[in-house]
């Protein structure tokens, strides 16, 4: 896991650029990100540059170091990511004549790459951002894996192209285009996070996960290019054989679980895990005990404020690791500790979001610990069903009466009353209802759109909702679909995990230095599982949990959900000087702080 930054002035015509000082910048941005090393590559002309920040986890001798390149110059490369796969592609590349001098990821994607170009990706099984430079082919390919569990961001003028692992090193390089992106910031009150592919600023960009990115030079012509696509891939699961019976869908569950879980536990350094006493990390760590050479070093965060209530996870976790043999460690925080983290906080984050703390302060307790890499149970809500989401949405979409004009004229006249009472959502019933896409803005909007021009210019508001277009993009990905579990499970991968859970996991724990892997967000499970969900016994989280120990606690199995929460409200109310629904208050201190960052020179 490590910072990554790269600089390409593709076009001779073009404003003068400091490469030197650009990669600097971002080697300082992404310290946190990688502490134990970095590389930095020029060419001699000037034009192109690759930069990176180690956290060293595979082969973190000095062999393993970036930028990293072929024996011939031909190819270098920045990777941040692991690919898990690598020792069996490396084997296939040695059969077919490669030689190595390394032991790492980052050498046999090189190699890969030279024998099949951009169809390597195919081939990956990891989470990854790169940016490589053929010399033969005087061109970079940017590329993010297909899940999008790594960040990748850039910065095109026309003339030349900025990356990086982080917003806050394009800000601070100069040169890009900060004015407002409406799109971003009326995002981020929509959904409590700033949707891909966009960012607060019109200049910088996110690329899409499961895409790759050719710029060459002296030509404006550029090419995206996507090889891999998650609603494809749901949609032909339709086609594929299912199991008729309840031990065949235990076994395939079992057996996909179990490899992911193995490939996640590859690392030349110690491997602990987030554990809460929840089916998905339960059933992660029941597993990887059988793969950790020393007893799994497991890590509760426990909160005083929830200490004895539903929320308080640290007893069931405990109890776990017990029974699991491992080296467990309960971290107890308070409202002090919070606000004494408040501000490293939002120097952190790499763009506003109501998320993330939690997982901020998990991981800091885990690097202190001593661990460079540790597991979550992210995903499986996704994957499996586990959100409330999965039954409301679809019977919202079902059973309402949709009506753009009646239901726009109720919301008008009800929703200053209905507010007084309970969720604005319900004024929305009858305009957003009636659609699965407008079911999902009802169940997770934070901020509803009639509500945004009373916090946003009303002009950016109407900018914003017409570029996010939501309700028809929201449809759109699911009106391939015919199983309503598919649908729910697309919206909340590719908006809510995506844009939140998989990011925030990314900002907060790479500010600790620390690498979160998430067994249960991973193309080979997901294609494992996605063809029992039209099977007569569709498996759940409970189905997950039973297979990976089949002497799971029946308090645990039994427990209602509730989530990897955080008593942000309770604490920040005296700092917010307001009083509102849910996170609404959170939102907007964040978005204020934010506000106020500089970026770091």
């Amino acid at each position: 896991m490590c910072g990554i930054a790269a600089f390409f002035k593709y076009r001779t015509n073009g404003a003068v650029v400091d490469a030197a000082r650009w990669l600097g910048i971002a080697n300082r941005v992404h310290l946190k990100r990688g502490p134990d090393g970095e590389g930095t590559w020029l060419s001699k002309d000037g034009t192109i540059g690759l930069s990176h920040r180690r956290l060293a986890i595979i082969d973190p001798t000095p062999a393993g170091a970036q930028p990293m390149a072929t024996l011939d110059g031909r190819l270098r490369i920045v990777l941040n990511g692991e690919i898990y796969n690598y020792k069996e592609l490396r084997r296939d590349l040695e059969r077919r004549g490669c030689c190595f001098v390394s032991n790492s990821d980052t050498e046999v994607l090189l190699h890969l790459y030279s024998e099949l170009g951009q169809n390597s990706f195919m081939q990956l099984r990891g989470m990854y951002a790169i940016a490589l430079w053929d010399e033969s082919k005087q061109g970079l390919l940017l590329a993010r894996d297909p899940l999008g569990i790594k960040p990748l961001y850039y910065s095109d003028d026309g003339h030349t192209i900025l990356v990086t692992s982080q917003v806050k090193a394009l800000l601070s390089a100069g040169g890009a285009d900060t004015s407002p992106e409406s799109a971003g910031h009326v995002g981020f009150f929509l959904w409590g996070y700033v949707p891909e592919p966009y960012t607060l600023y019109k200049g910088i960009r996110s690329l899409r996960p499961g895409t790759t990115f050719w710029i060459k030079r002296n030509h404006s012509m550029k090419n995206k290019r996507i090889f891999y696509n998650l609603t494809d891939e749901l949609q032909r699961s339709m086609n594929k054989k299912v199991p008729t019976n309840k031990e065949q869908t235990y076994d395939i569950v079992g057996a996909a679980l179990d490899e992911s879980v193995r490939y996640h536990m590859v690392s030349d350094v110690p491997v602990g895990l987030f554990l809460s006493s929840g089916l998905d990390s339960t059933s992660l760590a029941s597993i990887a005990v059988r793969y950790s050479p020393a007893p799994l070093k497991t890590f509760t965060l426990g909160f005083e404020q929830y200490r004895g209530t539903l929320n308080d996870e640290t007893v069931l976790a405990e109890c776990i690791a017990e029974r699991l043999h491992c080296s467990h460690k309960t971290c107890w925080i308070c409202q002090k500790d919070f606000l004494a983290e408040m501000q490293t906080v939002f120097r952190s984050m790499d763009q506003p979001t109501i998320d993330g703390v939690n997982t901020f302060m998990v991981s800091k307790a885990a690097r202190e610990a001593g661990l460079k890499v540790a597991l979550s149970g992210l995903g499986g809500d996704e994957l499996l069903g586990g959100y409330p989401s999965f039954t409301q949405v679809p019977k919202i979409a079902r059973f309402s009466l949709h009506s753009d004009y009646l239901g726009k004229a109720f919301r008008v006249v009800a929703a200053p009353l209905i507010r007084r009472f309970t969720s604005p959502k319900f004024a929305g019933l009858l305009e957003y209802g009636g659609t699965l896409g407008g079911a999902y803005l009802l169940r997770r909007g934070l901020f509803m759109p009639w509500e945004l021009p009373a916090i946003l210019d009303p002009e950016m508001v109407r900018e914003g909702w017409r570029k996010l277009n939501p309700l028809i993009n929201l449809n759109k990905e699911v009106e391939k679909l015919n199983c309503d579990h598919h649908r729910v499970s697309i919206l909340e991968t590719i908006f809510y995990m995506r844009n939140m859970l998989l990011r925030d996991t990314d900002w907060a724990s790479m500010a600790n230095s620390l690498e979160v892997r998430v067994p249960l967000v991973d193309v080979d499970l997901i294609n494992a599982i996605a063809p029992l969900m039209f099977g007569p016994t569709k498996p759940d989280k409970k189905t997950m949990a039973k297979t990976a120990w089949n002497k799971v606690p029946s308090k645990i199995l039994k427990r209602p959900k509730t989530g990897f929460s955080i008593p942000t409200n309770e604490w920040i109310y005296k700092e917010a000087e307001m009083k509102e629904r849910g996170l609404r208050g959170w939102a907007r201190v964040v978005y204020r702080e934010a506000g106020k960052l500089r970026p770091i020179h």
